[in-house]
């Protein structure tokens, strides 16, 4: 069964970074066309898919071998799940109850402008009162729900590479 995986690395990768941007797109589709502002935990998975895109890309043109294959495996994985856990704390949010839910922030821009970097930081990763938004739903599914199953296969396809070790 795991023959049918075992892929030249570099095209696993290549895989991996076609999803990153396709998500990218459909994100940015979202956003601009659909005008669905995204709240800061919105961007905060965005940046991970970004960072994992960027691992998937430079494995793709570096077309490691053996240590190589196993860093960029791991590193990819990594940033995967850590997007998986931000999702995670935005599902969260989402479902909590109404009398729960944090207050609203004032644009990220203001904050970006005149907060500390750490604060802003902190403020991404926490998630504010336009978190538990539910804008958009598909088959009763959130984005950050849908977010959640691309970073897991994301992650999952990044661990597959250890299987290319063996050859």
């Amino acid at each position: 069964m795991f023959q049918l995986i075992k892929f030249n690395p570099r095209i696993w990768f290549l895989l991996g970074f076609g999803s990153c941007f396709l998500i990218l797109a459909i994100a940015a589709y979202f956003q601009f066309v659909e005008e669905l502002e995204p709240c800061p935990l919105c961007i905060s998975q965005r940046i991970m898919i970004l960072t994992t895109g960027i691992i998937f890309l430079i494995a793709t043109i570096h077309n490691p071998k053996h240590c190589g294959l196993r860093i960029y495996s791991i590193l990819g994985a990594l940033t995967a799940l850590a997007g998986a856990g931000i999702s995670i704390r935005h599902l969260w949010i989402q479902n909590l109850p109404p009398e729960k839910v944090l207050e609203c922030s004032p644009g990220l821009e203001y904050v970006f402008e005149n907060f500390p970097l750490l604060d802003t930081i902190k403020l991404m990763l926490n998630g504010t009162g336009e978190c538990a938004d539910i804008l958009w739903t598909f088959l009763g599914v959130s984005i950050p729900g849908w977010t959640l199953v691309a970073f897991i296969g994301l992650a999952l396809l990044s661990l597959l590479q250890q299987w290319n070790l063996a050859k």
